[in-house]
């Protein structure tokens, strides 16, 4: 494959949301790794198109928060999803918005929830700029790494993508307990809490709407 046309791939599958990537990144560490690609290329191509697309789904949110919060009112999973993120989103600030890109559904999820809460861009920008420098690091690195010490492109990528499952398997079960511990989390304020409504302090965005109309 020419190597313009391989970046190009590259961009058309990690900049959208929810496109399988994991096998593509690791053939990308491994053609590095064999001098066949750039390597500091190859991460800034990955982490940048990343980068672009969760700042469109953040803008579009921002600016038409009604429609997506309609949208994701749709399901209940889509509903408990952005709620959830919302919450601590406004709770951790910063810190959340990195860790959330690698939890499932956590990329869309993530840009949905901040858009909402209209999250300061400047913030929102430079948590998902070192989510995706992270996440393009590991995911190439995985396959430069194993191919540079195996000697075995077939291997490197078989390594890469298995440790990507266990990545999203482990991202999963964090998800799924944090969820289950704050659903048994009685309210503070002797209200309810994320099962039935809104906390206090955490129901509502800076310009006064409640968190809970909202949540990939």
């Amino acid at each position: 494959m020419d190597v313009l046309a391989f970046y190009g791939l590259l961009v058309l599958t990690t900049l959208p949301p929810l496109v399988p990537n994991s096998a593509l990144l690791v053939s990308a560490g491994v053609l590095a790794s064999r001098g066949e690609l750039f390597l500091p290329l190859i991460l800034l191509t990955v982490a940048g198109s990343a980068l672009v697309g969760d700042l469109l789904m953040y803008l579009a949110a921002r600016r038409f928060g009604g429609p997506v919060r309609a949208w994701m009112r749709r399901k209940p999973r889509r509903r408990a999803l952005l709620e959830w993120t919302s919450g601590r989103i406004q709770r951790y600030g910063l810190p959340f918005v990195i860790a959330v890109r690698f939890l499932p559904s956590g990329r869309i999820a993530g840009a949905l929830a901040s858009g909402v809460l209209r999250y300061p861009l400047r913030k929102y920008a430079l948590g998902a700029g070192i989510a995706e420098v992270t996440w393009a690091t590991y995911s190439v690195g995985l396959g430069y790494l194993g191919s540079a010490t195996s000697g075995r492109p077939l291997h490197a990528a078989a390594i890469g993508f298995g440790v990507s499952c266990a990545v999203a398997t482990v991202g999963a079960a964090i998800q799924w307990a944090a969820r289950r511990r704050a659903l048994r989390e009685p309210s503070e304020d002797g209200g309810e809490g994320e099962s039935g409504g809104p906390r206090k302090g955490d129901g509502e965005d800076p310009g006064g709407r409640a968190s809970s109309v909202a949540a990939t």
